[in-house]
């Protein structure tokens, strides 16, 4: 099995499938009557400049004629259309043949019943690195080509895969756009349910993060898949995979870029978010990114009556928003004085600020006030104090003696 490394494509080739002059894959295989087969660009050239030997055996030629090898040209065809990669290898192959394959492959008449041999080669040519992702992306007819095998697939090992890949390149220029049509139709959406029902954890995430760039790419896509139930209740389960964190932060963020309504906020706060974020927030994860996302979505749902209602009766959630205030990132810490803000300033909700007082919530909030936060924080920090003055004059004392006591004589 021989192997070259070019582009960072990974595949062995067979040996006999290279021309011995190019050390290339050969495109038009003939044999000399020494009963060797070389590229035939290859070999013409050799003879085109005055040489009669076989180049690998050194033979005087009897005649220059060259013959097709028609069966090798059938294998090596076969072999650039269905192994197109195989990582485990650890060999690569040439770029190009790699895309004029897939090239084939789509522009064929059975590109919709692709088999799982080849989705899978196209997932791990896609996982190996940018380049080849960018390369799958430019391609004609591959995005609408992965769509239409999204949609119209009964196989959940298929659609699995083909999710896979369009989380991969959907970064890629150009593909969101193509992609809003995904979530036209029932048969997409259909598709979406059935791989965060029954997909694997892999499967899933990739949905999840399908799903977030189309929410948040477009407002129509959002109001869509915001209207669907099943696929806010499926997002939601992700959040509380706590097994893998990657997943909970992908479920997180796909419902941060739908819940722009206040009817998508009542629905999650329905199906338990309040809860999960405050599970998150109370436990050991120490995760800057999802930390940030449950503060961001707590933030948002304490905009509507049902979230701050749920935020308030929770039994850790106020305590657990300020604990963490300054000790996870300053965007973590501004969505945290949005949630106390929303209950204890806006709602007056006397469980809430209870709650922030006994968690030292006057001091975090005056900590915050002279750090480096917006304009806008800052006021709320400052409505904040004026809360908790009221409501606590024995406590802002506290703190004015303890500012006294460090004040040098």
């Amino acid at each position: 099995m021989a192997r070259e490394k070019t582009n960072g494509l990974y595949l062995s080739v067979p040996s006999f499938f290279k021309c011995p002059i190019s050390m290339d894959v050969m495109k038009s295989p003939v044999s000399l009557c020494t009963g060797v087969t070389y590229d035939r660009a290859s070999i013409q050239k050799w003879l085109d400049s005055g040489h009669n030997t076989c180049p690998a055996t050194m033979q005087v030629l009897q005649s220059t004629d060259v013959v097709p090898n028609l069966t090798l040209r059938r294998l090596i065809r076969v072999w650039s259309d269905s192994y197109l990669l195989r990582p485990e290898s650890h060999a690569s192959f040439n770029n190009h043949l790699a895309l004029e394959s897939l090239k084939k492959l789509i522009s064929s008449e059975q590109t919709e019943n692709l088999s799982l041999g080849t989705l899978s080669s196209i997932v791990n040519f896609a996982k190996l690195s940018v380049e080849n992702t960018e390369s799958l992306a430019k391609i004609d007819g591959f995005v609408p080509l992965m769509a239409r095998i999204f949609k119209i697939s009964n196989e959940i090992e298929v659609i699995e895969l083909v999710i896979v890949v369009l989380d991969l390149i959907s970064p890629e220029k150009g593909v969101k756009e193509q992609l809003i049509r995904l979530n036209s139709d029932d048969a997409s959406l259909s598709s979406f349910s059935v791989v965060l029902q029954r997909g694997g954890l892999e499967a899933r995430i990739s949905a999840a993060r399908v799903l977030e760039s189309l929410a948040a790419f477009d407002n129509e896509s959002r109001r869509i898949i915001a209207d669907q139930c099943i696929l806010l209740k499926e997002l939601y389960h992700l959040t509380n995979s706590e097994a893998d964190w990657t997943a909970v932060e992908a479920g997180l963020s796909a419902l941060i870029a739908v819940s722009t309504s206040r009817q998508t906020k009542k629905e999650i706060v329905r199906l338990g978010i309040v809860r999960t974020a405050g599970k998150i927030l109370s436990g050991p994860e120490n995760s800057v990114t999802v930390i940030e996302k449950v503060m961001k979505i707590l933030e948002m749902v304490s905009t509507c009556t049902e979230g701050r209602t749920a935020i308030s009766e929770d039994e850790n959630c106020v305590s657990a928003v300020v604990k963490r205030l300054l000790k996870v990132s300053p965007a973590a810490t501004e969505h945290g004085i949005g949630v106390i803000w929303s209950l204890c300033y806006m709602s007056r909700d006397r469980t809430a600020q209870e709650s922030a007082m006994r968690n030292n919530g006057l001091t975090k909030v005056l900590l915050v006030m002279q750090s480096n936060c917006s304009g806008t924080v800052r006021q709320m920090c400052g409505e904040l104090v004026k809360i908790f003055r009221v409501n606590s004059k024995s406590c802002l004392a506290s703190y004015e003696t303890r500012t006294t006591h460090i004040t040098p004589y």
